[in-house]
Parts: C-alpha cells; structure tokens; sequence
C-alpha cells in the first residue's frame, strides 16, 4: 500500500447504496474497510485485498466497541455511515406502533452519532465523517408531508451531526450529511429517479472534493446544498 492510498470505512454496506460506495471507492484506488450486519453475498463479491469486511449491528454499543478494537489503530480519511432503516415509513405517526417509531429514530438518528463518538480519533487529520440523512431530513422543505417517522430521524440526525461537529470542532475534520437522491433501492423502489450508479459516483466525487475541508455541510449527491 502506498503511502498516498485513501482508506474508508463504510458503515452498512451489504446492498444497495453502501455496497455501491464500496465497489466506487474500491474502484477509485482506495482501501475499503466495509461492514455488514448479516452475511452480504455482494460484500463477499467484492471481498480482496482491497476490500475487507466485518460485522456489526450500529445499535449494538458492544458490537461497536469490539469493531472499534478489531481494527486497533488503524484510521481513515473517511468514515461513511449508510445504515438506516425506513419501517413503516409510509404511514403516519400516529399509525406506527411506538416501538417501530422509537426504533428507526433509534437506528437512523442515535446509533450513528454513537458510532461516531467511538471512532472519531480514527477519521485522520483532514479526514471527512459522513452521515447518510436525506432531503426528507429538511424542516425547511417538507411541503409535502408524509414519511413521516423517517423525516423526523433524519432530521434529528442532521441536529445531532451539527452539535457533533460544534463539539468536536478543536479536531478539525469534517462533517458531511449527504442526501444520495431519490434512488432506485429497496428503499427508494422501482419508480425512483437515478440508479445506484449515479447516486455513488456523485457522492464519492463530492467526498474526494471535500477532504481536507473542516466544518459541518448538508450536500445533495450533486454537491448542492440543501436547506437545513
């Protein structure tokens, strides 16, 4: 490994957008430490010198912590956290049974700034912290009502990122919220305006163009900002 390779750790990569992040990032030179929660056959795919995988559930603080000790020292320029969860998200809240509502609030909001805690002295200098939200996260733009539960966690990750990134801001690194777009997932569905392609490579040039920047941004896989 040169000493100029970039590392990455993506947080939530068995399918989907993490797994496309991993192939783009793999394919682009870096080094990928990627994570599954369950066996990925995708991961396994793309599992070489290059692409290491591990296991870990983000809403278990023990599984984090032994994650955290496997990998030692080791740190990174980026680490991407995708994971997320969107239950029940077509209905309203007050049809969602209050356990799901605290459960994806837990999942897309709580353990992904815990997650971040654990591994903040392993984003190197200069390095960037990435937190999957979403334009449904925006105050701001919610015109439209609807998904609801999933708006509400995504909003209060992108709170919890801004007091991360205040709280932390002696260390330098930067904080970005990424929106990957409306894509076609088995979240976003079929009918979803861009591929998984598209999606990836925009955010990864966003996050290639973004290293060594310090702060807290809220970006669109475009680079555009988003309001709050």
């Amino acid at each position: 490994m040169s000493e100029q390779q970039k590392s990455a750790l993506i947080v939530g990569a068995s399918r989907g957008l993490g797994l496309g992040l991993v192939e783009t990032f793999a394919g682009r030179g870096w080094r990928v430490t990627a994570t599954q929660r369950s066996p990925s056959p995708g991961l396994a795919r793309l599992a070489s010198d290059s692409v290491r995988v591990e296991t870990v559930d983000i809403d278990d603080d023990s599984a984090v912590a032994t994650l955290r000790d496997r990998l030692g020292g080791e740190t990174f320029d980026l680490i991407f956290v995708v994971a997320g969860v969107a239950t029940q998200a077509h209905e309203p809240l007050h049809a969602v049974p209050r356990a799901v509502a605290a459960q994806v609030y837990l999942t897309n909001a709580v353990s992904p700034i815990r997650l971040a805690e654990a591994f903040r002295e392993s984003v190197r200098p200069g390095g960037t912290l990435a937190l999957m939200s979403s334009v449904l996260g925006s105050v701001a733009l919610n015109e439209s009502g609807g998904w609801e539960t999933y708006r509400a966690s995504k909003a209060a990750l992108n709170t919890y990122a801004r007091s991360f990134e205040i709280r932390h801001r002696d260390a330098g690194l930067g904080v970005l919220l990424m929106h990957p777009g409306w894509v076609r997932t088995d979240m976003g569905g079929a009918e979803a305006d861009i591929d998984v392609a598209t999606s990836v490579a925009g955010m990864a040039d966003v996050i290639e163009g973004r290293l060594g920047r310090s702060g807290v941004a809220y970006l669109d896989y475009r680079g555009e900002t988003l309001a709050w």
